[in-house]
């Protein structure tokens, strides 16, 4: 594939990833504090205003991390520890029967896909058109010269 067109699907592919999380802080967790708070002790998640707050940091700091490619696999990590706690907290479909257990299972699928692609990041890093791969890159021609 070449160069150019690796680096568009790398953004548009990281820029995909992280809508989910970035418009979740943005759009719900933020203008919705209160509410989400409420939900989340409900769940009996303890000091929910403060694992809130933490919660929105890890959404921000990590898709804007792997959105630029700026450390990536540190962004990625941020996201997989929000999404393993979110999936366990809130898509415990092993408590659950019927129609309300299947709508779990398959945000629990849903989540266990994201998290495979943050083990991708984490272990490939950001790919073409990255600050990470630029910087690696940029280091490479200055040692060349």
């Amino acid at each position: 594939m070449p160069y150019t067109l690796r680096g568009l699907v790398s953004v548009a592919g990281r820029a995909m990833l992280c809508a989910i999380f970035l418009l979740g802080a943005l759009g719900n967790d933020i203008p919705n504090f209160r509410g989400v708070t409420s939900v989340m002790a409900r769940e009996g998640i303890p000091a929910p205003q403060f694992m809130l707050i933490g919660a929105i940091v890890f959404l921000i700091a990590g898709s804007l991390s792997v959105l630029a490619g700026f450390k990536a696999r540190i962004g990625a990590g941020l996201l997989l520890a929000f999404l393993i706690l979110a999936t366990y907290f809130f898509h415990d479909f092993w408590t659950m029967e019927g129609q309300e257990q299947q709508a779990q299972i398959i945000h629990f699928m849903k989540n266990l896909a994201l998290m495979g692609a943050m083990l991708f990041l984490i272990a490939n890093g950001s790919g073409a058109w990255s600050l990470d791969n630029h910087s690696r890159l940029a280091g490479t021609v200055v040692s060349n010269n």
